[in-house]
C-alpha cells in the first residue's frame, strides 16, 4: 500500500495543484479578518446591539473549531476531494446567505455554516500538499501556500476598512463568490484523488466505516465551549458570569474525557495519538505560540492607532498591509532556506528574531508616525515565513503517509486555538493593564505633586490665552489632563502586552530541540 501514488497532481505540475488549493484558504482567512473590521457596520445593518454583534464572530469561530479537528476523519470517510469541494461550496453559498441576511438570526445561521465549510479547507489543502510533494520539496510548496495564511490577515484589515468606508458591508461576503466558484472549477478539473487515498477510504469502509460519534461530540463540547469562553470572557466579566463558568466546566469535562476515549479507538475522530510523535508535538506547540503572537498583534496594533492616534479604519489597516508586503517578499526565501537547512534551525533563528521584534514594539508611543508604526509590523512580519514554512514542514517528519489528513487537521487546530487564545488573553491583558496604569497615574494627579500642579496651571493658562473663561478654563484643563492620563494608561498597557509576548517567545524557543531532522539523504529543494 505504501508504494501506491499519493500525489494529487497526476501527470500535471504539482506547483499548479499547490496554487489551486491555496485559493480557498486565502478566501476564508481574508473573509475572517475583513469581518472583524466590519463588525460594527454589520451590526447596524441587521439591527444588533454592540454586545449582540460579537456573536457574529463567535458563531463562526465555534463551528470552525468543532470541524477542524475532525476534518481529517471526514476527509477519509467521504473522500478527500469530495469533502474539500463540499467545504468550498458550503462556505461560498453561506457567504451569499450572509450578504442577503435581513436580521441577526439569519446572519448567525449562515455564519455557522460558513464556519463548518471553512473548518475543512486548510487541513485538506495541507494534506494534499504533503502527499503531492516529497519531504525534500515540501518547504517550497508550503512557502507558496503560506502566502495565503500570512498575507491574508495583513490585507484583510486594510481591505475591510476600504470596503466599509466606501461600500456596503454586504460586499465583504459577496467578494467570496467569484473566489469560491473559481476554486470549485479548478479543483474539479485539475486535482486528482490519488489511488492511495482511495484505498485508504476503501479500507476505512471495509472496517465498518462507522462514525466515532462519541469522539466527535466530546470534541465539539470541548472546543465549542472553549471558543465561546475565549470570545465572551472579557465581555461577560469572566468567571463572574454563570455562562462562562459553566462553559469552562464543559470544556474541561469534554477535554478530560476526549483523550482516553480517542486513544482506545481504531479510527478516532480526533487522532490524539499523533501528539505522541515528538516532532509533531513540538511543531504543534510552536505553531500555537506563533499563531498566539501573530493574531493577537494583528488585533492589538491597529487599536491604538484608531483609538489614540486618530487613524481611520483604512489607514490603520494599511499599517498591517505594509508588513504583509514584506512577508510576500521573504516567503520564497524562507521556502528556499528551509529546503537547504534543517527546519528546526530555521525556526530557532526566526523565533529569536520574532521575540526581539516584539520587544522592540514596546517603543510604541502616541507621537509615532504612520511609518514608525508600520516599521514595528514589518520587523514582526519578516520572521513569519521562516516560522510557518518550516513548522509545517517539520510537522510531517516521521509520520505515516496515511496520517497526513489527521496531522493537517490537528496542526491547523493548534493554529486556530493559538489565534483565539492569543486574541482573548491579550485583549484581557490590555483592558486590565489600562485600568491598573490609570489607577497608578491618578495617584500622582493630586495637589501635593508639584509636577501635576504646574502642568495643570500651564494648561489652564493656555486655555485662558485662547479666550476661554476662568471657571471654564479650569474645568477644561482638568478634562484635558484626564484624557491625557487615560491615553497614557492605554499606551502603557500596550507596551506591557508586547513585553509579555516577546518574553514568552524567547522563553519557549528551546522547544525546537524536540523536533526531528528531515530524513538523511533527502536532497535540498531545487536540486
Amino acid at each position: 500500500m505504501a508504494d501506491l501514488p499519493r500525489s494529487a497532481a497526476g501527470d500535471r505540475s504539482p506547483w499548479l495543484i499547490a496554487s489551486i488549493v491555496s485559493i480557498a484558504t486565502f478566501m476564508e482567512v481574508l473573509d475572517t479578518t475583513i469581518a472583524n473590521v466590519a463588525l460594527r457596520h454589520m451590526a447596524g445593518g441587521v439591527g444588533a446591539s454592540q454586545d449582540e454583534s460579537t456573536w457574529i464572530l463567535t458563531t463562526y469561530l465555534v463551528t470552525n473549531a468543532i470541524v477542524l479537528p475532525v476534518s481529517g476523519y471526514l476527509a477519509t470517510a467521504l473522500g478527500r476531494k469530495r469533502f474539500y469541494m463540499g467545504c468550498v461550496a458550503l462556505f461560498t453559498l453561506a457567504s451569499l446567505g450572509c450578504a442577503l441576511s435581513p436580521n441577526l438570526g439569519m446572519l448567525l445561521v449562515f455564519r455557522a455554516l460558513q464556519g463548518i465549510g471553512g473548518g475543512g479547507l486548510a487541513p485538506v489543502e495541507q494534506s494534499i500538499l504533503a502527499d503531492t510533494f516529497p519531504p525534500e520539496k515540501r518547504a517550497g510548496a508550503f512557502a507558496l501556500y503560506g502566502l495565503t495564511v500570512v498575507t491574508a490577515p495583513a490585507m484583510g484589515p486594510a481591505l475591510g476598512g476600504w470596503i466599509t468606508d466606501n461600500y456596503s458591508w454586504h460586499w465583504i461576503f459577496l467578494i467570496n463568490l467569484p473566489f469560491g466558484a473559481l476554486s470549485i472549477f479548478l479543483v474539479s478539473v485539475f486535482v486528482k484523488e490519488p489511488q492511495a487515498v482511495r484505498e485508504d477510504r476503501k479500507r476505512f469502509l471495509a472496517e465498518g466505516g462507522g462514525i466515532d460519534w462519541v469522539g466527535f461530540l466530546l470534541a465539539a463540547l470541548a472546543l465549542g465551549s472553549l471558543q465561546v469562553v475565549l470570545d465572551r470572557a472579557v465581555i461577560d466579566d469572566g468567571f463572574w458570569s454563570p455562562t462562562v463558568s459553566w462553559l469552562t466546566f464543559a470544556c474541561v469535562l469534554g477535554s478530560v474525557a476526549l483523550i482516553p476515549w480517542e486513544r482506545r479507538q481504531a479510527r478516532p475522530a480526533v487522532d490524539v495519538r499523533l501528539f505522541g510523535h515528538r516532532s509533531f508535538l513540538a511543531a504543534s506547540l510552536i505553531m500555537f505560540l506563533v499563531a498566539f503572537t501573530l493574531f493577537s498583534t494583528t488585533q492589538l496594533l491597529p487599536q491604538p492607532t484608531q483609538e489614540l492616534m486618530g487613524y481611520d479604519a483604512t489607514t490603520a489597516g494599511l499599517t498591517l498591509a505594509v508588513g504583509g508586503i514584506g512577508t510576500i517578499f521573504v516567503m520564497p526565501i524562507a521556502g528556499r532556506i528551509t529546503g537547504l537547512v534543517q527546519p528546526r534551525w530555521v525556526i530557532m533563528v526566526a523565533l529569536l528574531w520574532s521575540g526581539g521584534a516584539l520587544l522592540y514594539a514596546t517603543r510604541i508611543e502616541l507621537g509615532m508616525s504612520f511609518w514608525d508604526v508600520s516599521t514595528l509590523r514589518i520587523l514582526q512580519a519578516v520572521a513569519l515565513p521562516f516560522l510557518f514554512v518550516p513548522i509545517t514542514t517539520a510537522a510531517y517528519i516521521g509520520l505515516p503517509p496515511d496520517k497526513t489528513n489527521d496531522a493537517s487537521a490537528l496542526i491547523n487546530l493548534m493554529r486556530n486555538l493559538g489565534a483565539s487564545v492569543g486574541i482573548s488573553v491579550m485583549n484581557a491583558a490590555v483592558t486590565h493593564g489600562a485600568q491598573f496604569h490609570q489607577n497608578r497615574l491618578v495617584e500622582s494627579a493630586r495637589d501635593t505633586n508639584p509636577l501635576w500642579v504646574e502642568h495643570l496651571r500651564q494648561t489652564e493658562q493656555a486655555l485662558r490665552n485662547a479666550g476661554v473663561g476662568g471657571w471654564e478654563a479650569s474645568q477644561a484643563a482638568l478634562s484635558q489632563l484626564a484624557g491625557q492620563v487615560q491615553a497614557q494608561a492605554q499606551v502603557l498597557s500596550y507596551i506591557d502586552a508586547f513585553w509579555l509576548l516577546g518574553i514568552a517567545v524567547l522563553v519557549l524557543w528551546p522547544l525546537v530541540f524536540l523536533m526531528r531532522d528531515l530524513p538523511k539523504g533527502a536532497k535540498p529543494s531545487g536540486h
